[in-house]
């Protein structure tokens, strides 16, 4: 009913996107945002906690706190431009949005997805100069040459982000805009546009390809060159643990690319996939790296998770 409203409404369909949740599930939206609302709290709890305690740690203002506390904010970005259509829509049932806000919305997802992606590419190039060339680690990673490279992964999210909002502002929007998610992506967007979506389609693949080409490649070359570091380590125990520093941030990568790929390939290949598949796996996507990524950090850091511990027991 709430989609043939949309239709008969002209005025309604050219300034409206409607979003969706879980297709056949209406009913006991209520009851899924209780999920929704503990992976928030946690999610934010879990960063705002990494991020105070690299703070107020002097001992942790090293290069790999440094760049988990570049994850953690960039994470807690990714949660803010998700929480107002995610957590409306499911307890207040508020399925519209704005053109303007659709647009506002998918470039700070888009920017703060590339920017986690750029920071992963830089935690490796940590890792791998940490177990490479231990002896120079402190020289190669000082503090403005980290701020340098952390204003780059910034400026590159946002530069490339930044053409998203005018390319989808200049379509007419003359079919039911009924959107995949409960968010804006591009490649969801521009498939409801009445116009020629050359463009749009070949800039979004050309970004996905080069962003995970870019990122993904030089992160499993460093990972080659890490194996081949460490495999010609005499000692068992000094492989295993160079092997053990890797262990959280390859969880990061995991958590992150895996969602990533997938639905980047649904929404370009996967006409005939289920539409509960894309809905879970774009949660998965946006919600499930910046609820994990505190965890496998403290659970894998011995430092990190006593002072987590010691500020929670007092």
């Amino acid at each position: 009913m709430y989609i043939m409203s949309a239709v008969n409404d002209t005025k309604l369909n050219s300034a409206m996107f409607l979003l969706t949740g879980v297709t056949g599930q209406e009913d006991i939206h209520l009851w899924i945002s209780i999920p929704f609302c503990f992976i928030y709290v946690f999610s934010i709890l879990g960063n705002s906690t990494i991020l105070f305690i690299i703070k107020t740690d002097p001992s942790l203002h090293e290069p790999m706190y440094i760049f988990l506390s570049m994850l953690a904010v960039t994470d807690l970005g990714l949660l803010i431009s998700t929480i107002p259509t995610i957590l409306g829509m499911y307890l207040f049932n508020s399925r519209e949005i704005s053109l303007d806000a659709c647009f506002a919305q998918l470039f700070f997802i888009h920017s703060f997805a590339i920017i986690e992606s750029s920071i992963l590419l830089l935690m490796a190039f940590d890792r791998f100069v940490a177990i490479s060339n231990p002896l120079r680690y402190a020289s190669i990673l000082t503090l403005p040459r980290i701020f340098k490279m952390g204003l780059v992964c910034v400026l590159r999210g946002v530069a490339v982000s930044f053409p998203f909002p005018f390319l989808l502002k200049r379509f007419q929007y003359c079919r039911v805009n009924v959107l995949s998610h409960s968010y804006c992506l591009h490649q969801d967007v521009m498939k409801l546009a009445c116009s020629d979506i050359t463009v749009n389609y070949i800039y979004g693949l050309f970004l996905t390809a080069s962003t995970v080409g870019f990122d993904l490649l030089p992160i499993f070359l460093s990972y080659v060159m890490i194996l081949k570091t460490v495999l010609s380590v005499a000692s068992h125990t000094e492989c295993l643990r160079a092997l053990n520093t890797c262990v959280s941030h390859l969880c990061a990568v995991l958590l992150f690319y895996t969602p990533d790929i997938g639905l980047a390939l649904i929404h370009r290949l996967g006409k005939g996939s289920s539409p509960l598949l894309q809905i879970v796996l774009g949660y998965i996507y946006l919600l499930v790296p910046p609820l994990m990524n505190p965890i496998v950090y403290s659970v894998n850091s011995k430092h990190l998770r006593g002072r987590i511990i010691r500020v929670f027991v007092k």
